[in-house]
């Protein structure tokens, strides 16, 4: 965890002040795999089941999604730590 940095402040408050891009997880967001990231960002990722809330929400610059597969793309969400797993490895990619 030495090249993670960590902050520890009340989320509002710094994502206003921030001068890194916003970037948050939503359905109907842009899809991870056609996503330009910035430079700088901030990931948030919502509740499983409650999603983000308002006050955080308006704060973003970008939404993001993972697209779903198959016939039926009925699956309404994934488990918040598969969900980062998936966006991390893409925004992340060695060579890109």
């Amino acid at each position: 965890f030495t090249r993670v940095n960590l902050v520890y402040c009340n989320l509002v408050d710094y994502l206003s002040k921030t001068k890194n891009t916003n970037v948050g997880t939503d359905m109907d967001g842009e899809n991870i795999y056609t996503f330009q990231k910035a430079q700088k960002l901030n990931l948030i990722l919502g509740n499983e089941g409650k999603g983000m809330r308002e006050e955080t929400e308006k704060l973003l610059h970008k939404k993001i999604s993972i697209p779903r597969f198959g016939k039926s793309q009925s699956t309404e969400s994934l488990n918040v730590s598969m969900a980062a797993g998936i966006i991390l490895g893409q925004l992340f990619r060695v060579g890109e």
